[in-house]
């Protein structure tokens, strides 16, 4: 998710634009291929657990974390969608809530999201809920464990964890105070779900042209352990057609927590794509097929380029999802944004 330089306003002038609203008159064209979920954006979608998939992401009206579960990739489209939880009325954690994921950790589930505070919905900062319930879309075992405490307060989002040799690290993305920027990546190992071991390491930081487009932006991480490599995939620029993917790349055997042992590959990976009227992919996140083996890419994109008002309001960006292949070298080929939600 991107954020205005002044926020009050961009808010104060795109409220008319929130989900429900209707596709702009001069994008009427709809996509020949339908996504996999509809208005749905940041989408996450676990590997499955016990025979299930489970689905998360941002909704329009940014006031609440859902999940939907089902036995196939595909089934996500129609299985009935649960609130896990929803924001308070007022107070901490009543602005915008972004970007949730689910993840199963020892036994537990934990939802890592963004929230801003009822009276500066832009003020964000990154928060964990756990359940200690078999299944994640039951609302009665989620509680909130709290904020995740960063070397600074300041903007904080998009929370993403893994677990490497034995190790588990979170990867977000946050402003920090002394770089000229809106956010940059950071990582850090994790000594529970909630709390950082370590002090963070930046790993990335938007330097180049397709980066800073709108805004200076490096945010919504992914991590894929492949081939004896970590890829960590990124989302750059405004939230409009000019948002992409990026990667960056570190040897498996290396010290992720040195800046040295990331490579951010020179042009971003994945990007607008006329021919399939696919525009701004981005905030993926990986999955795998029915096989368990087939590496599936997960991301939102919009049908149309053109936007009335703030593109952050826009409530059109769809949940897609296409197999990820693999190069001779090893590294992963993204191809072109499909438009659908298949086939696999």
């Amino acid at each position: 998710m991107t954020y205005g330089i002044d926020r009050r306003t961009l808010l104060l002038g795109s409220l008319g634009a929130l989900a429900g609203s209707e596709r702009p008159a001069a994008a009427a064209a709809v996509a020949a291929t339908p996504p996999l979920i509809a208005q749905r954006a940041d989408p996450f979608i676990t590997r499955p657990v016990a025979g299930t998939y489970y689905f998360t992401g941002s909704v329009p009206e940014y006031d609440r974390v859902i999940v939907r579960g089902a036995p196939t990739i595909a089934g996500l489209s129609t299985a009935t969608e649960s609130v896990v939880w929803r924001r308070p009325a007022s107070g901490r954690m009543g602005g915008h809530i972004w970007a949730p994921e689910l993840h199963r950790i020892d036994g537990r589930w934990y939802i890592y999201f963004a929230a801003g505070d009822a009276d500066d919905v832009f003020r964000i900062r990154m928060y964990v809920l756990e359940s200690a319930l078999a299944d994640p879309r039951d609302p009665a075992g989620w509680k909130l464990r709290g904020q995740i405490a960063t070397e600074w307060d300041s903007f904080s989002l998009d929370a993403t964890t893994f677990a490497h040799r034995g190790r588990r690290y979170l990867i977000w993305a946050q402003s920090e105070p002394e770089i000229a920027v809106n956010s940059s990546l950071y990582i850090a190992e994790l000594s529970n779900p909630w709390t950082l071991r370590t002090k963070p390491t930046r790993i990335a930081t938007p330097t180049r042209s397709w980066e800073i487009q709108g805004y200076r932006v490096n945010e919504g991480p992914a991590a894929l352990v492949r081939n004896g490599r970590v890829f960590v995939t990124f989302s750059a620029s405004a939230t409009d057609a000019r948002y992409c993917i990026g990667l960056l790349t570190a040897d498996a055997n290396a010290d992720l927590l040195r800046n040295g042992s990331w490579v951010k590959t020179p042009q971003p990976v994945f990007t607008t794509n006329e021919q399939t009227s696919q525009y701004g992919p981005g905030h993926n996140s990986f999955t795998v097929g029915a096989d368990g083996v087939t590496d599936v890419l997960v991301y939102h994109a919009r049908d149309y380029r053109d936007i009335t008002g703030d593109p952050l309001y826009d409530p059109n960006r769809h949940t897609r999802v296409q197999k990820l292949t693999w190069n001779p070298d090893g590294t992963p080929s993204f191809g072109v944004p499909s438009g659908g939600a298949g086939p696999l």
